[in-house]
């Protein structure tokens, strides 16, 4: 949905994309929130959960050797030291603050970095990684998802606000149940976002995806991928080869097809953070 070319150029053509400070940080922001649950609820407390980033940040770099040169510049490995350092610190803040707006020791999360997956009655499979579910006593369902930036404003909270409709669509699918409440605990502002569904916005969600799902089965088919300029191109990747920046796109790995020719296959939409 946000942009077609870009779409193309991560799941086609596999183009590969940098790492970045921002991104890392928020991978090892969740890995620190999901390690924490391990301990009993007494000592789920602050300076444990800061205590946990410089060793989740080793394993995180052990298993991504790419990351190796996140903070390597032209002016030494004492500046680059210092780069880290503030990257370590600012986890270390999001990972407190997260104390501001939940209660680890009343939690006991059901499931984490939960995986899930179901199929819908077309064929089209949806898959997803959700951050947190909770269970309450009556059966209600929470899922929970971190968000290491700052809230959007109203209007513009349409995306993630979607990204939990389509965990909560898997999860109904899946389980029959409809969660009660999808909460989104954005650490980069100290708040907290909450959305209670009914079964007409996942419905609701479930025609969009079917949608969404065509238009990508008729571009694969025909070719045709076109940018959509935002100001999210400022940190794209890819401007050298978008037309938008006067690039030009690698040749098109796929065959081009009518598009009356494919009619009938299934497909997989997965959902990222």
């Amino acid at each position: 949905m946000q942009c077609p070319l870009l779409y193309r150029f991560r799941v086609i053509d596999r183009l590969p994309e940098q790492p970045s400070p921002a991104a890392t940080r928020g991978t090892l922001v969740h890995a620190v929130l999901e390690r924490l649950f391990d301990a009993p609820a007494a000592e789920r407390t602050a300076p444990r959960a800061r205590s946990l980033v410089p060793g989740q940040w080793d394993r995180l770099r052990a298993a991504r050797p790419e990351l190796a040169g996140l903070f390597a510049g032209d002016d030494g490995p004492d500046a680059e030291g210092e780069r880290l350092a503030r990257w370590l610190a600012e986890a270390e803040t999001l990972v407190e603050r997260w104390f501001t707006l939940e209660d680890p020791t009343r939690l006991e999360p059901a499931e984490r970095e939960m995986f899930v997956e179901a199929e819908l009655s077309s064929g089209l499979r949806l898959r997803g990684i959700i951050d947190r579910v909770d269970v309450a006593p009556s059966g209600d369902v929470r899922i929970v998802d971190y968000k290491t930036g700052k809230a959007p404003r109203p209007e513009y909270a349409g995306g993630a606000l979607f990204q939990m409709k389509f965990y909560a669509l898997v999860v109904w699918r899946l389980k029959g149940i409809v969660p009660r409440r999808l909460q989104l605990v954005y650490l980069g502002s100290g708040e907290v976002v909450t959305y209670d569904p009914v079964p007409a916005d996942l419905e609701a969600v479930e025609r969009k995806l079917h949608a969404l799902w065509e238009a990508i089965r008729l571009a694969t088919r025909t070719g045709d991928w076109r940018p959509r300029p935002s100001k999210l191109c400022g940190w794209c990747d890819h401007q050298a080869v978008c037309p938008e920046f006067g690039g030009t796109p690698p040749p098109y790995p796929l065959p081009v097809a009518p598009a009356a020719s494919r009619d009938g296959e299934q497909g997989r939409m997965g959902a990222t953070r």
